[in-house]
């Protein structure tokens, strides 16, 4: 075989290797619908909403984000802007376990009398203890309104709406996460940074490890270039000595 194609086809394994290291994903999502069933302060009531929760590297842990994609519940009366505050936790599985704790800010419209109430996103800290699979899984959610809790429990046993690929601080291991504040934010139980990175899943896994898979590559042409160089000079040694 020459010497051009035994380096086109090296060329072409290293670039393979980098796009292997490129697709693997470092979280799933999916979109999970939760049938809660809610005690509040006239009677049960019940409703279904699928459930979506993402997560952003922030510092040495994670923001969480819940998303309700219909409304769950009802109130007899009009809620006004600013009457209903919810939150809910967040339960771990996986290389983690126990929940962290999210919440979300008031109304910002007037909710009509008995209709389904729109759950705002839902935001906490996770700080892993440890390297691993985690699965986060939707659990209790909490309403309050005009002097009143309402309390609505998963029954349908959901599946995780997420798994990531978390990198943990050291230490014992165990959930962590914040606690709803009165302001409507969390307070976070570990540190967390300044800035956010890109969302967990294929986009940032795909640009952490495409640099890796670029020096791969790189090193992989190094190789080449080296062995042809030295195959070029046996042969013109060879070509001398005849």
């Amino acid at each position: 075989m020459s010497y051009q194609k035994r380096t086109t086809l090296a060329l072409a394994a290293a670039v393979a290797g980098s796009v292997v290291l490129i697709a693997a994903p470092a979280a799933h999502a999916d979109v999970v619908d939760v049938n809660y069933q809610c005690k509040t302060p006239i009677g049960n009531k019940g409703a279904v909403s699928p459930i979506d929760i993402k997560a952003v590297r922030s510092g040495s842990g994670y923001t969480l984000t819940m998303t309700f994609q219909k409304g769950v519940s009802s109130s007899p009366i009009e809620l006004g802007k600013g009457a209903m505050k919810p939150s809910a936790v967040i339960k771990l599985g996986g290389a983690d376990s126990g929940t962290v704790a999210v919440a979300g800010p008031t109304n910002s419209e007037a909710v009509p009398a008995n209709t389904p109430i729109k759950i705002s996103d839902l935001s906490g800290t996770y700080t892993p203890k440890k390297s691993g699979k985690v699965t986060f899984t939707a659990s209790i959610l909490t309403i309050k309104a005009m002097g009143t809790t309402t309390t609505c429990t998963p029954s349908n046993s959901p599946k995780p709406s997420l798994e990531l690929d978390a990198k943990g601080t050291g230490g014992s291991g165990g959930g962590s996460g914040g606690s709803p504040d009165a302001s409507g934010g969390t307070s976070q139980s570990g540190p967390a940074g300044s800035g956010e990175l890109p969302k967990t899943g294929p986009l940032d896994s795909a640009t952490a490890l495409g640099t890796l898979g670029g020096t791969v590559l790189l090193s992989g042409a190094a190789g080449v270039l080296w062995l042809t160089r030295r195959n070029q000079r046996a042969a013109q040694g060879q070509r001398s000595g005849l």
